[in-house]
């Protein structure tokens, strides 16, 4: 297995990205996965160095003369940067030369490169970003994060096939709960979308719908995948993300203002404090994978740091061994899907 590393990308590339991908190296040598980092090749390899004695063919460097950045028009930057790093990563795998694709760059330039660059699966309209979000069972799955912020029912429909069937063989959930996330439980609650979108979903032969479900379901585990537009998605994953943050510091700063025994219950429960900070950080989460393009595509938040792209290539691994497209495309098929386009 191979996979391509835009190096270049997110706030702390090459050095961070570039460490994250020499300990992945390390740690799956045994497993045959190859990392090819893509960027610049002088700054990919002094980064390299300063991290330790690296092997050629382990890993391999991809020069890339050119980078996305956060301002950049995604669709105009992906045809006018032909040779941007998140551009060639995925020219690789369109290639057949890597398996799958990682940047913490741009997620519009990285949208824009896995379209243009590998194409959609036919029966899709719109890939979608699927995020991983911790809950008190387990995991859900969130779709779209972020893609597309006007999604259709139809678009919505597809995200639920898609959803499901990455919580399946990449999570391991077995017939996963899937839901709209809607206003109140009510088939009658919503608005015009939602309205449209809940008889489409229902009758899905591969999607185990079990409705409309609150914000509230996604922390209480009461749900598997949770479907909505990306505009949705986005507040709820960053709401989210941005409240786990506030109450671990919150938990600080009681502990450190507190008296005496307040600090020594602090010490026998510091442990579970760290497995709930190790629960609630992304960076265990790694990236989140681009679903519907005929390819393997891990997008990763643009603040990542070296122990979110060695779990981003965890998830590559695991995408690639489960065969995530292949799965989607017979599923589509067989639901009878078609696009108007």
């Amino acid at each position: 297995m191979r996979v391509a590393v835009d190096a270049m990308g997110g706030d702390y590339g090459p050095d961070e990205i570039v460490l994250g991908a020499f300990q992945a190296a390390q740690e799956y040598e045994q497993e045959g996965i190859e990392i090819v980092l893509v960027g610049d090749q002088a700054q990919i390899i002094q980064a390299l160095d300063r991290h330790g004695k690296w092997k050629e063919g382990n890993i391999t460097v991809q020069h890339a003369s050119e980078v996305i950045d956060m301002h950049d028009s995604p669709g105009a930057a992906v045809r006018k940067k032909k040779d941007a790093s998140v551009v060639v990563a995925t020219g690789l795998v369109k290639q057949g030369h890597c398996d799958v694709v990682i940047s913490a760059g741009s997620t519009g330039g990285a949208v824009a490169a896995a379209l243009f660059g590998l194409g959609r699966i036919k029966g899709i309209e719109r890939p979608a970003i699927a995020t991983p979000i911790p809950n008190l069972t387990g995991t859900t799955v969130l779709l779209d994060s972020g893609a597309n912020v006007d999604s259709k029912p139809k678009h919505l429909v597809q995200n639920a096939i898609m959803g499901s069937i990455y919580a399946e063989y990449v999570l391991n959930i077995p017939r996963p709960r899937v839901g709209l996330l809607n206003i109140g439980e009510e088939e009658s609650k919503g608005n015009e979308q939602a309205f449209t979108t809940y008889p489409l979903l229902t009758q899905l032969n591969s999607v185990n719908f079990i409705g409309n479900v609150e914000g509230r379901d996604i922390p209480k585990g009461t749900v598997d995948v949770v479907v909505c537009d990306g505009f949705v998605g986005n507040i709820v994953l960053k709401f989210g993300e941005g409240l786990a943050s506030a109450i671990l510091q919150l938990l600080k700063q009681s502990i450190k203002s507190g008296n005496l025994w307040t600090k020594l219950a602090a010490m026998l429960i510091m442990p579970t404090l760290r497995g709930l900070k190790k629960k609630l950080d992304h960076a265990e989460y790694g990236g989140a994978p681009l679903l519907g393009v005929n390819g393997g595509f891990i997008i990763c938040h643009g603040s990542s740091r070296a122990k979110d792209i060695k779990s981003a290539i965890r998830v590559a691994k695991e995408f690639t061994e489960q065969e995530v497209v292949a799965h989607i495309r017979e599923t589509i098929a067989k639901e009878g899907i078609v696009t108007n386009e």
